[in-house]
């Protein structure tokens, strides 16, 4: 419940330099600028075409397996480029987990660089295309696409670090949280992204150019997606546009995918006010627009 999680391994350019000339040496003379370093993973740009992905601690390993394994099949069907490993790396040089070379896609993340209300349309048919059935074997996620009441515990105690803190956790923002938890899922299992969070979402000149960090790919109830919606636009009408595109949406949907974006605020609110501004701004607007109506 604290801020972001501590890195369990050190990664600097000495050793993905190591890494490349042993395992890459073709790439190896390009030059390695850090880009960020998330909850997961370190990102370093790798030249002007790729991107060098390393998990920082022992819980995202299995999420780079899941990148590696499923996002070359899934990219095909969907109408904006995900990044797809091209090449992958394994333990060495001190190192001690698998990671991946991917493309570096272009843009800015979608809380710096928000996207136009007209795009609203893009991001639905982006997350129709997403939401199909998963094989038999896809991996499944104890945190994402779970109903959401094995996320309650956690989420209200968010709400409860956040009571003397933000003026956005009131009985009506309560109130919309227990509908959400009393919603049934009516809809079956299909792959979701997971973390679908504006930082995870590339922007340019205003128009989506790709989505990012598939660590929490899954199959589940897709609404945890759809909470992307209140988390990506401000205005009302573009959201209504987003879920237009996307098809229809029953009602216990709607109220599924609210419940995610109060889940994704508070989450991201809490973690932020203790040492990260950008989530901070996420969860305070998201819960903000939740709090508007519509």
């Amino acid at each position: 419940m604290a801020g972001t999680p501590a890195a369990e391994v050190e990664i600097d350019a000495a050793l993905i330099q190591a890494l490349l000339q042993e395992q890459h040496s073709h790439l190896a003379h390009l030059p390695c600028v850090p880009v960020e370093a998330g909850w997961d993973n370190v990102m370093v740009r790798l030249g002007d075409a790729f991107c060098v992905r390393l998990p920082r601690r022992a819980a995202a390993t299995g999420a780079i397996a899941n990148e590696q394994a499923w996002l070359p099949g899934l990219a095909e069907s969907l109408p904006l480029p995900i990044p797809v490993p091209l090449w992958t790396g394994v333990p060495g040089c001190g190192y001690p987990w698998h990671w991946s070379i991917i493309p570096w896609l272009p843009g800015e993340a979608a809380d710096l660089a928000p996207p136009l209300d007209t795009d609203a349309a893009r991001l639905g048919a982006f997350l129709k295309a997403l939401h199909t059935p998963a094989p038999q074997q896809a991996p499944t996620n104890p945190v994402r696409g779970v109903p959401l009441q094995q996320r309650a515990p956690q989420v209200e105690q968010r709400m409860r670090n956040l009571e003397s803190r933000s003026p956005l956790i009131t009985p009506e923002m309560r109130r919309m949280w227990q509908a959400s938890l009393a919603a049934p899922i009516d809809v079956e299992p299909t792959w979701i992204h997971g973390d679908l969070h504006p930082r995870n979402v590339l922007v340019e000149d205003g128009v989506f150019s790709g989505i990012i960090d598939w660590g929490d790919i899954a199959t589940g109830d897709r609404a945890t997606d759809l909470a992307a919606i209140w988390m990506l636009f401000e205005d009302a009408q573009a959201r209504r546009l987003a879920f237009s595109a996307y098809g229809t949406v029953s009602y216990a949907t709607y109220m599924r995918a609210k419940g995610w974006a109060i889940a994704f605020g508070a989450m991201l609110l809490d973690v932020g006010l203790e040492d990260d501004p950008r989530h901070a701004a996420i969860g305070e607007q998201t819960l903000r627009r939740i709090a508007a109506g519509s």
